[in-house]
């Protein structure tokens, strides 16, 4: 009589096994590509496909692994979109969104190495997103700024606009509040900190379209009377 098959046991991730808080942190982001993915979803819900499109590099097999991985570590979750669209897509929970602080503190450590574009490095403009942010906090409360590079566009939602959902966005914003016309370099200056916005403005290094208050403040510096 054939043995019964015992059912396959779940996969242990690895683990630091150390009390640690930051340890722990690590065994839930600290797998090559997680965090980029978790960079990439903080736009909001993204298909496979999309995500594997602006994550250069990465393998199909290590994507799918690293999505598994973050829903069972309750980061991220994966939906099916209602009909027209019926396609799946992945999304950060609450506890994947609270990586925001984390990924725009790594950013602007980082930000000093953005010395130059290296020939082999691939380049999105919603990759400039996260070392913007910074220079941009306070500004206004639900605020949504568009931002134009050479290297396409990207929207960015301030304050109370950017509270439980998506801080950024992919492509133009449907009706942004102020509009933000600049080159690379003067988002990386931005985000090495070497100038406030409001320096890089008068020096003509960023120009400001839009008539409203949020556009005045991101002349100005100042936050506006909401």
């Amino acid at each position: 009589m054939p043995r019964q098959q015992q059912p396959a046991r779940p996969a242990r991730r690895r683990s630091y096994d150390q009390f640690c808080a930051a340890a722990r942190a690590l065994d839930s982001v600290g797998d090559r590509w997680t965090l980029l993915i978790v960079r990439e979803l903080l736009a909001g819900p993204r298909r496979y496909t999309d995500l594997h499109a602006d994550l250069p590099g990465v393998s199909t097999d290590v994507l799918a692994s690293r999505l598994k991985d973050m829903e069972q570590g309750g980061l991220a979750v994966r939906r099916r979109l209602p009909p027209p669209a019926a396609a799946a897509v992945y999304e950060l929970t609450e506890h994947g969104r609270g990586l925001l602080p984390v990924l725009t503190a790594l950013a602007r450590w980082g930000a000093p190495a953005l010395d130059e574009r290296r020939p082999t490095d691939a380049v999105r403009a919603h990759w400039l997103a996260l070392p913007l942010l910074p220079a941009l906090d306070g500004l206004a409360h639900g605020g949504v700024v568009e931002v134009r590079l050479d290297e396409g566009e990207f929207h960015i939602r301030t304050g109370a606009g950017a509270a439980g959902g998506a801080v950024y966005g992919y492509g133009p914003a449907d009706a942004p509040d102020a509009c933000l016309v600049l080159d690379a370099e003067a988002a990386r200056t931005l985000a090495r900190g070497e100038r406030t916005l409001a320096e890089a403005v008068g020096d003509g290094l960023v120009e400001v379209l839009g008539d409203g208050p949020l556009a005045g403040a991101l002349r100005t510096g100042r936050c506006p009377r909401v």
